[in-house]
């Protein structure tokens, strides 16, 4: 790796787009960050970076040298702590749109071949905002980056979403906190959210009154306290579960539903047929449909 104060050449980077006064830059790796800001090509607050590069905070720090619109790098199979990927959260901080190709289809290293052959494995919620999904290829993400709002990406921080329609007229929703709730979902909606399940949420979910709601374990911690609030909510008459906070990202109400396999619930979800180790996709449903 070079010097901080070094610059040198940068083999194989390539400007494979450029719309919109903004500009896709292929590197093979976000150590070559300095080099490219340092250079006559540098193009600040413009380009949009596809490095092959784990997707981490210590490669999110070298590339926001280059003031980056947006960044793909590899998520690196995720790893401990989620290692691989935590730069995605260092970027959703700042406002910036940034995702991960899975490894097992692309080469440590060679840009190129992230651009030409990546599939996008995780994504942050600015990139989520504007259509970058996992399974789509790296290219298409690319472009979707390049065409941002100039004024930047309008964020909703309850990640509030219909995920699918039951029958009666009554819905999944998925948001991020059961704190987030709204009136329209009392005795209509099942709420998919992603805080813990312990007794500070009680009072939201008998003040709002959902029509069933799923949750995070949080781990469940001592005395299981992760899920206290699922004995309250039975006797306030309302159908709850919570999923494994090992499978499902804790803050982000998509994977609640997407990700969650269900790791607890109380009589009225039991008794409509809820089961510890489903999916949350199929508790919802029947949740929903009951």
């Amino acid at each position: 790796m070079a010097s901080k104060g070094a610059v040198t050449e940068i083999e194989n980077r390539f400007f494979p787009q450029e719309r919109n006064g903004r500009r896709i830059v292929v590197l093979d790796s976000a150590t070559h960050s300095h080099a490219h800001a340092a250079s006559a090509e540098a193009r600040p607050n413009a380009d949009v970076v596809v490095n092959a590069s784990y997707a981490g905070v210590y490669c999110a720090r070298l590339l926001q040298e280059m003031r980056p619109v947006a960044t793909i790098g590899l998520d690196c199979g995720v790893g401990k702590d989620g290692a691989g990927i935590s730069g995605l959260w260092y970027f959703e901080a700042l406002g910036i749109p940034a995702a991960a190709a899975d490894i097992t289809g692309v080469e440590h290293g060679n840009g190129a071949d992230l651009y030409e052959n990546g599939f996008i494995s995780k994504v942050n919620g600015y990139a989520y905002a504007l259509g970058v999904a996992p399974g789509m290829a790296v290219k298409d993400a690319g472009d979707l980056m390049l065409d941002q709002p100039v004024d930047g990406i309008e964020l909703d921080v309850t990640n509030r979403q219909v995920v699918e329609e039951g029958l009666n007229g009554h819905n999944v929703v998925c948001t991020n906190s059961i704190a987030d709730a709204l009136p329209e979902d009392c005795n209509t909606n099942v709420l998919c959210t992603a805080g813990h399940t312990g007794r500070s949420v009680i009072e939201y979910i008998t003040k709002f009154r959902p029509y069933g709601f799923i949750c995070s374990d949080g781990a469940m911690g001592k005395n299981s306290s992760g899920i206290a609030a699922l004995g309250p909510a039975n006797e306030a008459g309302i159908p709850g579960a919570a999923v494994s906070a090992n499978t499902a990202r804790m803050g982000d109400g998509h994977s609640t539903y997407f990700d969650g396999i269900i790791s607890a619930s109380n009589d009225l979800a039991t008794d409509v047929g809820v089961r510890v180790g489903m999916s949350a996709v199929e508790a919802a449903r029947l949740l929903v449909n009951r």
